[in-house]
């Protein structure tokens, strides 16, 4: 009797075993494979089953979730929905996310392991941390002027702290309500439909997305090259430019939209924005050593992201000289986001350094705790710091005597390059204007802002005048209220 319950508490120890084998198969061996299963809704509806975690700008929260009650229980709410979507991105239950959204998401939705104190448990357990915060490096005010300063025209806004690369306000015009989209419903599927469908493209961020032709602006690029590479070497002295300049190896002229570019001097061409002086600028520094400074301020790089990634912005590096002519004026295939024009803008107010920008401060667990800082970003040399200060020098001529008045501050120090840009058929398109520039206060040591502002449909006159005229108030108004915040 004895020999038969020893067999049968063996065949129950062997049968106990061969289930513990199998739940780890199927829990731990093939967890993977069951969690990507189309079939199983158990990974979607845990990751909705919680609140997501807040993005925050200057200590409260611009987002939420709510509870809907239903399977997929909380969807994502946003405050100020338009005025962040550049940067937050939205987070939908059927469309994915993007941006922040995005890029942060394992922050945001719990999985990120370091939002634990025992990830390795976690795993084992399958427990879920609550939705961690993250902090952006947005400044409100600087957000809010640059969003009412475009208003109901389309363009966009980039501002840089120099000094450390931060984001400060990142606004894109026209602009929609990410909160539209975070529901499942037929509510989200029409709203996806209309907003793809709007021929003004509200969904698309225009700061970082989207490059235009960078018209007069480049010319701080060239500048720098001109200046790095000895061509120029007097601010003051004539740089023997016809006008018009007739384009090497054509028969085509460049004109200007000013009097008085014929052998102007470096100061005065940029402060009236002479074309044909910087077009023969470009071609006496020659394509390599222009390319060379480009990609030095942050053409040609694919790999930017502040976390999310940024269009590349190009300068064409196989070119004929006439072509080089036309790409050291912002024209031809010279493309440029907003953001590259404020990275190019806080070089020079940074002596001459380009941080790497960033829009996440840290990112923190529910309770508070840090758990990952904004690190050490990269910094370059996009030119000689004697090269900043004469550039300096010119963008504080723009503001103070020339094209870019519209841009001047009271109790600060600002340096500005406006520019008209074509583009269309025929440069049929009403001109884009753009405005970049940087501030410094008088009390401080050095420039505490560097703003991009670019207009698609501003009413352009003439040139250089429309940059003046439509992006210099808008660049003006974000640089004050960063100084305001900073003072």
């Amino acid at each position: 009797m004895t020999r038969y319950i020893r067999r049968a508490a063996a065949l129950c120890a062997l049968l106990l075993l061969a289930l513990l084998v199998n739940a780890t198969r199927v829990q731990v061996l093939q967890s993977r494979a069951y969690d990507d299963n189309p079939a199983n809704r158990r990974p979607e509806i845990a990751r909705w089953g919680q609140p997501r975690g807040d993005m925050v700008v200057g200590g409260r929260p611009v987002t939420g979730s709510k509870d809907t009650g239903e399977q997929l229980r909380y969807e994502r709410t946003y405050r100020d929905g338009p005025l962040y979507a550049p940067v937050t991105g939205f987070a939908s239950q059927v469309y994915g996310t993007t941006f922040l959204e995005h890029a942060e998401d394992s922050v945001l939705d719990g999985s990120d392991p370091l939002l634990s104190f025992l990830p390795l448990w976690n795993d084992i357990t399958r427990d879920q941390n609550a939705g961690g915060a993250v902090v952006t490096t947005i400044q409100e005010a600087a957000q809010r002027a640059a969003y009412r300063g475009l208003g109901t025209r389309r363009g966009a806004v980039a501002a840089l702290e120099p000094a450390t690369g931060r984001v400060l306000a990142l606004v894109s015009r026209p602009s929609y309500d990410p909160s539209v989209l975070s529901g499942n419903g037929p509510e989200a599927a029409e709203a996806w439909a209309r907003l793809n469908g709007d021929a003004s493209r509200p969904m698309l961020n225009r700061a970082v997305r989207q490059t235009y032709p960078p018209g007069s602006t480049f010319k701080v690029v060239t500048a720098a090259a001109a200046l790095d590479t000895g061509v120029v070497t007097d601010l003051d002295a004539p740089t023997r430019s016809p006008d018009p300049y007739t384009l090497p190896g054509t028969t085509t002229s460049l004109a200007n939209e000013v009097e008085g570019c014929e052998n102007a001097s470096l100061r005065y061409a940029f402060e009236w924005s002479c074309n044909t002086v910087f077009a023969k600028l470009g071609v006496d520094v020659g394509l390599r050593a222009m390319t060379d400074t480009a990609r030095a301020f942050g053409f040609n790089d694919s790999g930017l992201r502040i976390p999310f990634s940024v269009a590349p912005s190009s300068f064409d590096t196989e070119m004929d000289r006439a072509q080089l002519a036309l790409s050291s004026i912002g024209q031809y295939d010279t493309r440029a986001t907003p953001l590259q024009m404020a990275l190019v803008t806080a070089a020079v107010a940074n002596g001459g350094s380009v941080r790497s920008p960033y829009l996440v401060e840290r990112t923190t667990t529910a309770s508070g705790r840090t758990v990952a800082g904004s690190g050490t970003h990269p910094l370059r040399q996009a030119m000689e710091p004697t090269t900043a200060r004469r550039l300096r020098d010119l963008m504080r001529g723009v503001v103070e005597d020339g094209t870019g008045a519209n841009a001047a501050l009271r109790r600060a120090t600002v340096g500005g390059k406006t520019g008209t840009a074509q583009h269309g058929i025929g440069n049929s398109g009403t001109p884009f204007a753009w405005f970049i520039g940087w501030a410094q206060s008088d009390d401080a040591i050095e420039p505490q802002v560097a703003v991009a502002v670019v207009v698609e449909d501003a009413e352009a006159v003439r040139g250089d005048i429309s940059g003046g005229g439509d992006a210099a108030p808008i660049a003006r108004e974000v640089m004050r209220a960063v100084l305001r915040a900073s003072g």
